[in-house]
């Protein structure tokens, strides 16, 4: 009978253990992160894609419209301050530009010649001043020498203000012809060309847009557009750090600052109210790789705290309460924190965790609970 019942006895720890090992909770595999200390930052970002720009752009057209002569440039081209970029057929006024200037060579040598004339008639009266004075000619004949002096002392003035009558006209045809050429405002790259040799081209008249006969690009400057929540826009000021994403390269990031604020606020149908940043490169050797045109991203660093106690962004539950690993159990808890500055990447934690604490990173799994227990997924994720 005392086989039978330690038999018996053996038999029930087993089956008790057996059941509860086949209803034990089953442990929910997590991915970990660890609360360290590094830099944490406050950042407003834009809502919609921005764009790249440039600080100084141009679509240049003749002032004049006329026959397109002379195409010194073609896209890609880059050009200096001043650089012809496109000539007009002009001939008829550089003609006329000939004939004014030869006119204005004319009134100078006839300036010069009444002038001579006219110091020599000032001598002529000034000898018979001498003569008159010892008796020798009569006073009628000193007046007559005074009064040609002055004669032609006045038609060498009349002959200087033709001089600069025929230097006048020259310049207005210069002007003229200057209205022929389209010259470079800044040097730059030339973005596209309208028009070829041969061909008609016109200004824009005023309410009716026509395509420019070239489109030049200062890409020495760059900066990005970008619209910002207007919840987010008080927070902005001028000169703060930002940093650049362009879609084109991906994983990489470009210093800027913020160089303008617009002063109001848009409002477009079923968009969101925004108010436009624009955010300048820091560094312009990264221009090189950079084209006008394509979209970016902008975060604005509001404020900075180094070697503050952070968390991934991504550990924090509404509430800002975390899921807790408890030491030595490996069973989770939930922890509340006071959080500081934040932003999608860190957020701060000012009180109610520890350095070294960790937390579930992956909290959209099921089965997370007060008390459950947990399998490290992988190696603990490290926020440095």
């Amino acid at each position: 009978m005392r086989r039978v019942l330690v038999l018996l006895v053996a038999l029930s720890v087993l089956a008790a253990a057996g059941w509860w090992y086949a209803t034990r909770p089953t442990p929910v595999a997590v991915v970990l992160a660890v609360a360290e200390r590094g830099l944490v930052e406050s950042t407003v970002a834009n809502t919609r894609a921005g764009t790249v720009s440039a600080c100084r752009r141009a679509k240049l057209a003749p002032r004049s419209g006329g026959q397109i002569a002379r195409l010194n440039v073609k896209e890609g081209d880059r050009v200096r301050t001043g650089q012809i970029l496109l000539e007009l057929w002009n001939e008829d006024l550089s003609a006329q530009l000939r004939v004014a200037q030869d006119q204005s060579e004319s009134a100078r040598q006839r300036a010069t010649e009444v002038c001579l004339t006219a110091d020599l008639g000032e001598r002529e009266a000034e000898r018979s001043r001498q003569l008159r004075e010892k008796g020798f000619i009569s006073e009628e004949r000193l007046d007559r020498a005074v009064a040609e002096a002055r004669a032609r002392r006045a038609a060498c003035n009349a002959a200087h203000a033709e001089v600069k009558q025929a230097s006048s006209r020259v310049s207005a045809v210069r002007a003229e012809l200057s209205r022929t050429y389209l010259r470079a405002p800044f040097g730059g790259v030339v973005a596209e060309v309208t028009g070829e040799i041969g061909e008609f081209t016109t200004p824009s008249p005023p309410g009716i847009p026509t395509p420019p006969a070239v489109d030049l690009i200062d890409d020495s400057c760059l900066y990005v557009t970008a619209p910002i929540d207007e919840v987010d826009a008080p927070s902005i000021e001028l000169g703060q750090r930002g940093r650049i994403s362009i879609d084109a390269y991906p994983g990489r990031k470009y210093p800027g600052y913020v160089r303008r604020i617009a002063p109001y606020v848009l409002d477009r149908e079923k968009q969101a109210r925004t108010v436009d940043v624009e955010v300048e490169f820091s560094d312009p050797s990264e221009f090189k790789t950079l084209l006008v045109g394509y979209s970016a991203d902008v975060e604005i660093v509001l404020a900075a705290r180094e070697k503050a106690l952070r968390l991934p962004t991504a550990t924090v539950l509404e509430g800002n309460r975390v899921w807790l690993v408890t030491p030595g159990e490996n069973t989770l808890a939930a922890r509340a924190f006071e959080p500081g500055l934040s932003n999608w990447e860190f957020t701060e934690v000012r009180n109610g965790l520890s350095e070294g604490d960790r937390v579930v990173l992956s909290v959209e799994r099921q089965g997370l609970k007060e008390g459950v227990r947990i399998v490290p997924e992988s190696d603990t994720v490290r926020t440095k």
